[in-house]
């Protein structure tokens, strides 16, 4: 098994676990409370993360291209069945290239750090990457963060450790179409639908892959309804401009291809979660993980979760 694929897979065996929902997953129906809206919202910056990577190392004030070496997921450490919900992992063995785990937090949170660098050094134990790890945690404004100083001031500060704060990328958001959307999420109602509507024809006029420019139309047309949860879907679409754009031929197409794509990977899913199902009971049959791994076709470090899971 070479270096790469090594890294790759065992990104993979994090991604059996992960529970991001997608941009079409999300509903456009929900009439949301304010506090449902803060609750969503890591999942919108999630979502983003998996569709468009790139965004994610412009507000790291990283080159967009990094995001090719790179694989978003989530993964479960097993004492006290923690989560890491966002991580960026390496596909290759570079132990230069760090592996990043990403915490958005929209309400104050007295814990967060000590749940999150617990999690944080649970990981390291349990995986031993060889990557060096870096923390990002993204808050709309300063305010809403609880430092507790007296215990992680001196973590906080090593150049390990990064606090990106929403409310100060103005100058940023009005060139970086990524950024301008990610900023929507804190923008006040009453501009919102005026910055989705510019961010909207920035895309148009910047993305040329038609799946990819649907995608993000549909995550910046979500963020919206997650503002203003009162209205329809049909007042969105006239207020946003994006009536005339979902009947034409091109965007039809995109939607059609995205489908399919869709459909793909739930084979794939769909397949490896049966090869994952037999495990147990070849295990039973006195197979080692060895052999299972090879008779399944699967990396021996997804067997080892398996196994792992199965015996908790």
């Amino acid at each position: 098994m070479s270096k790469s694929a090594g890294v790759d897979e065992r990104s993979r065996a994090c991604l059996q676990n992960s529970r991001f929902p997608t941009i079409n997953s999300i509903s456009y129906h929900q009439q949301l409370s304010v506090r449902e809206i803060t609750v969503k919202t890591d999942s919108i910056f999630y979502s983003l993360f998996q569709t468009f990577p790139s965004i994610f190392f412009e507000l790291i004030n990283k080159s967009p291209a990094e995001a090719v070496g790179y694989e978003f997921t989530s993964c479960e450490v097993k004492q006290l069945a923690f989560r890491l919900d966002g991580l960026f992992l390496p596909t290759t063995n570079d132990p230069e290239k760090p592996f990043y785990v990403i915490e958005v937090q929209f309400q104050a949170d007295e814990d967060l750090y000590y749940r999150l660098f617990a999690e944080l050094f649970l990981y390291l134990r349990q995986y031993k990457p060889v990557s060096p790890w870096q923390v990002v945690v993204i808050y709309p404004t300063r305010g809403i963060e609880r430092q507790q100083a007296s215990q992680f001031s001196e973590i906080l500060a090593i150049n390990r450790v990064r606090r990106i704060y929403l409310d100060e990328l103005e100058e940023v958001a009005e060139t970086s179409l990524g950024i301008g959307v990610v900023k929507l999420v804190i923008e006040a109602e009453e501009t919102a639908p005026q910055l989705a509507r510019r961010l909207i024809d920035q895309a148009k006029q910047q993305l040329t892959d038609e799946v990819s420019k649907r995608d993000l139309i549909n995550l910046i047309e979500t963020i919206i309804v997650y503002k203003l949860p009162k209205k329809s879907r049909e007042e969105i679409e006239a207020m946003l401009g994006l009536s005339e754009l979902k009947q034409t031929k091109v965007y039809q197409e995109a939607l059609e291809e995205g489908l399919t794509q869709g459909k793909q990977q739930g084979l794939e899913q769909g397949k490896q979660q049966s090869k994952l199902e037999t495990i147990p009971r070849m295990i039973e049959f006195g197979l080692s993980e060895d052999a299972i791994a090879q008779l399944l076709d699967l990396p021996l470090e997804v067997v080892q979760q398996a196994v792992q899971q199965t015996d908790r």
